[in-house]
């Protein structure tokens, strides 16, 4: 299992240069003596450090604790990876999932590193395989979950091995704040005292200002630095609307994604069930993914995930860390995150190649209130249900934004950008606002006449005047708000219900959706003391601005017609490639290289090695073959 061909692309896309396919050779030590630099060029064949990696590396062979924050493809992995190497001894990497250990293992072995995992997946002659080599010396780096690590057997054996660095990857998992808390990482702040004088380096792609202090002080890495890489994601097309015929939305949203790979997040099992089969229906190749699944189902989906063919991925957040397929080109959200961190960590799965992809969040106000409700209902203890609330809100806030929504995405990780990203659907279709402050006056006060107990659709009824058996045995057709809104459709009324429960003036008194007001900031609106701006009929106009201003072409449709063929015909060997050597293809090429050789058509192994993301190995892997596809194609036209 270990040696299967799994190369995540993340680390490598920048760099212009593949993993070694060959096997490792010579024993561990071999790299010490070398400096970073050397390793990184002679090992990964990355001309350069990219971003913050210089520095981390400095930190870690200086033997100094850090933490760093790098977003999705930032090459986090390199940090840590190079000082192991560089340092005398074995790096040990702390790494919460076995699909993540296991996928970084088999990319270390190609690049000629003796690197294993040991993890509850393993047959038997795989453990004592790795046992033996653990215990002559062989292993160049190890990856352990924290399970596995802090068991007594496995530490004490550890624990006399020369250790070159600890890196704890996933870092968000040791945070009670963080969206993936798993309690078995605090018990990691135990580390310096069996790897005493060993450096620590705690790595993740998402982390607010209060989940890195946590992170330190659970680590107990008070002395670390904290290196932190910009979170802005030029190539993510951010979007948020408002639901309105959420099967019809989706659908429209996939449309242009028909044949890439898509992930749905759902908020629960029955819906990704019921989601998928609607999509399956519809004619899109869709599968469920979640925790309740059996593990063969699992295998099955993850599988076809990996082979690289068009899919649609409909999953709750069980389908998560681990998720590395490069050319995923939407992810869209049906139910709304508790926080902006998990948020962020699921649409990192879009585009991890570099080229532009669709996120989209869809939200209701149904969303907002139950959101609320459950989480005032929560047994958490009072200070933690503030944090939470704060982040919820900054969540529904996100949604319901009329300004830059990357920059507002941004600023829940305390960063900050001086100009609009350009690339959200707000950049790119300003939204327009209206007075809505009348509006909302009538509203509530609808509410408030009705007895704070109805749902929206009771209290939009009587706003418009639609009589019904429930609204005449209230004797709401007597009361003085019934048909003042009679004016306006039944839409605008869901948009101004939804925009002030986002604005919190209007609450669910219990889990069946009753409205009712939340006095502090709806008094001020009902006294006519505070203008209230809405948003203009969101979901019509969202829907427009989608049709006009969406990222819209495949890749392929992005290029000229030669170069179209050209990319087409190399997709076509790439598949072939892939199908023999039974691994995903974009693990031979991602489609962002196969672009690129398109667009320059090399016509020799040396103008191929130009080309980012061919590097040595894989160009003599693969060189002539790829020049062999583009001189067919010539010779044939």
């Amino acid at each position: 299992m270990l040696e299967r061909l799994s190369l995540s692309e993340d680390d490598y896309r920048d760099s212009g240069v593949a993993p070694e396919l060959s096997g490792p050779e010579g024993g561990r030590d071999r790299f010490v003596g070398l400096s970073p630099r050397e390793v990184l060029h002679r090992v990964f064949g990355f001309p350069a450090f990219r971003g913050l990696q210089e520095q981390a590396v400095d930190r870690v062979m200086a033997g100094d604790d850090t933490l760093v924050l790098m977003p999705t493809g930032g090459g986090k992995s390199v940090c840590y990876q190079v000082p192991a190497l560089c340092r005398p001894g074995m790096g040990l990497v702390v790494s919460p999932l076995i699909a993540l250990m296991d996928d970084q293992v088999a990319a270390l072995r190609q690049l000629g590193v003796n690197a294993a995992a040991l993890h509850s997946e393993l047959d038997g002659d795989e453990a004592s395989r790795i046992r033996g080599d653990l215990f002559n010396g062989r292993v160049d780096i190890l990856y352990v979950s924290p399970e596995r690590l802090l068991s007594p057997g496995t530490l004490d054996r550890l624990s006399r091995q020369q250790i070159s660095v600890i890196a704890i990857d996933e870092a968000h998992c040791i945070s009670a704040w963080g969206h993936e808390f798993r309690p078995e990482y605090r018990a990691l702040q135990t580390l310096p005292e069996h790897f005493p004088g060993v450096p620590r380096i705690a790595l993740t792609a998402t982390a607010d200002p209060r989940t890195r202090n946590d992170i330190l002080t659970a680590l107990a890495m008070p002395e670390a630095e904290v290196l932190s890489a910009s979170f802005h994601r030029p190539n993510l097309m951010i979007a948020a609307r408002p639901k309105g015929g959420e099967m019809r939305q989706l659908v429209d949203a996939l449309q242009k994604h028909r044949n890439d790979a898509c992930i749905v997040y759902c908020g629960s099992r029955a819906r990704t069930e019921r989601i998928a089969a609607s999509l399956r229906e519809k004619g899109y190749p869709a599968c469920a993914f979640h925790a309740g699944l059996s593990p063969q189902e699992k295998r099955a989906a993850l599988h076809r995930f990996r082979s690289g063919e068009p899919i649609v991925i409909v999953a709750t957040i069980a389908f998560g860390m681990g998720i590395d397929r490069p050319d995923v080109r939407t992810v869209i959200h049906l139910d709304m995150p508790a926080s902006p961190e998990a948020y962020y960590q699921q649409i990192g799965r879009a585009g991890r190649d570099g080229l532009p992809s669709d996120v989209l969040l869809l939200y209701g106000g149904e969303d907002m209130s139950r959101a609320r409700y459950w989480l005032d209902q929560s047994n958490a203890p009072d200070s933690e249900k503030r944090i939470m609330r704060g982040r919820l809100e900054a969540m529904i806030a996100f949604t319901e934004s009329t300004s830059c929504r990357t920059r507002a995405l941004l600023a829940c990780f305390g960063e900050g950008m001086t100009e609009p990203c350009g690339h959200c659907d707000n950049c790119r279709a300003p939204v327009p606002t209206f007075d809505g402050t009348q509006a909302a006056r009538m509203l509530l006060s609808a509410i408030y006449r009705t007895g704070q107990r109805y749902g929206a659709l009771h209290v939009i009824a009587v706003l418009r005047g639609k009589p019904s058996d429930n609204i005449s045995r209230a004797g709401h057709d007597r009361l003085s708000v019934w048909g003042i809104g009679k004016d306006k459709t039944e839409t605008f009324w869901r948009s101004v219900v939804r925009q002030l429960i986002a604005r919190g003036a209007l609450m669910t008194g219990d889990e069946h959706g009753g409205l009712r007001l939340n006095e502090e900031v709806a008094r001020p609106i009902l006294r006519g003391e505070e203008e209230v701006r809405l948003r203009e009929d969101a979901v019509e106009a969202s829907a427009r601005n989608s049709r006009s201003t969406g990222q819209g072409d495949s890749i392929a449709d992005q290029l000229t017609e030669d170069a179209r063929e050209r990319f087409n015909a190399l997709k076509r060997w790439r598949l072939a490639e892939a199908r023999e050597q039974e691994i995903p293809p974009y693990y031979i090429f991602s489609d962002a290289t196969l672009c690129e050789i398109s667009l320059e058509c090399p016509g020799t192994l040396d103008e191929l090695s130009d080309v980012k993301g061919v590097g040595s190995s894989k160009l003599t892997r693969y060189g002539e073959a790829v020049l062999e596809v583009l001189e067919d194609l010539d010779s044939g036209r």
